[in-house]
């Protein structure tokens, strides 16, 4: 039902905004400064995030020859910043929480430009992307939906650190049973999901491995730490998928945006699901 959910989306809103503020009490404006004065982990980062996805979209897109309509949902998914996930996972792994926050606002900021270029470049090829309505609003508010709570969340890091550390042990417990939650909710609720063309099973399903590993492989490359390796694929593998599915909302009738929106979704879950399985495997390392 509509409304139920209408509750579900505020709800998460609610409970990402207040995950956000504890992850940010992990964040040291020091550290954060230092990140942008030697900018080569938030360059790979940038590349990784807004060069190397929107590429392997449209690799992929063009290898399981899909239908025009699901082609610029694939680009769609390819070009967006990088979301939220990111940042709970980076936590979990152990990550450069500092460099990961950094990332996420930056690449949301840039997505503002890249993100329309890209989906003209790599659409093209199926459609006239000429009339595409980008939902500047909302990667606007995107930004701030990070930016306010983060900034927050750093400032009680400054003022009381005793405090801010409790609140992350709280809120980074919190994130993973979001994550968990809204995995389970994707499912629950759309449970045409699993009815899907093969080709469209097998792209939500392996794109964000492919984006994981390659951002954890282009990073080691450049002799990026292990630390901001894991970071980095993070980053690069996990998209934001409520700017997306606007984008798609946008850009699609309802009668083709039927077709479509299962990819957004597909993605999300399995962004998640392989994201859990690196934390599980990281926790039994330890």
């Amino acid at each position: 039902a509509p409304d139920i959910q209408q509750a579900l989306k505020w709800t998460l809103a609610v409970m990402l905004t207040l995950v956000i503020f504890s992850l940010g009490c992990s964040v040291k404006v020091m550290k954060v400064w230092f990140n942008l004065k030697h900018p080569c982990g938030i360059l790979v980062g940038l590349v990784c995030q807004l060069v190397v996805m929107p590429l392997t979209s449209y690799l992929l897109a063009r290898t399981f020859s899909v239908s025009p309509v699901q082609a610029v949902a694939i680009i769609v998914i390819g070009s967006c910043p990088g979301g939220t996930i990111s940042n709970i996972l980076t936590y979990w792994l152990d990550g450069d929480m500092d460099l990961s926050i950094t990332l996420t606002s930056v690449s949301t900021l840039l997505g503002l430009g890249t993100m329309p270029l890209n989906i003209y470049l790599y659409s093209r090829t199926w459609v006239n992307a000429g009339g595409l309505k980008i939902p500047y609003l909302n990667i606007g508010l995107a930004c701030i939906s990070l930016i306010v709570p983060v900034s927050c969340g750093v400032f009680v890091n400054y003022k009381w650190p005793k405090v801010a550390r409790i609140l992350l042990k709280v809120g980074s417990v919190f994130g993973g049973l979001v994550m968990l939650g809204v995995g389970i909710a994707s499912v629950l609720f759309y449970n045409g999901l699993w009815n899907t063309d093969t080709s469209i099973l097998i792209t939500g399903s392996v794109f964000p491995a492919i984006g994981y590993t390659t951002g954890f492989i282009i990073s080691l490359l450049v002799r990026q730490s292990w630390k901001r390796g894991r970071t980095i694929a993070m980053e690069t593998g996990a998209q934001n998928m409520q700017i997306c599915g606007t984008v798609l909302q946008l850009f699609f009738p309802p009668h083709q945006l039927s077709q479509v929106i299962t990819l957004p979704l597909m993605y999300s879950c399995f962004q998640l699901l392989t994201g859990l399985l690196l934390v599980i495997g990281e926790c039994r390392k330890r």
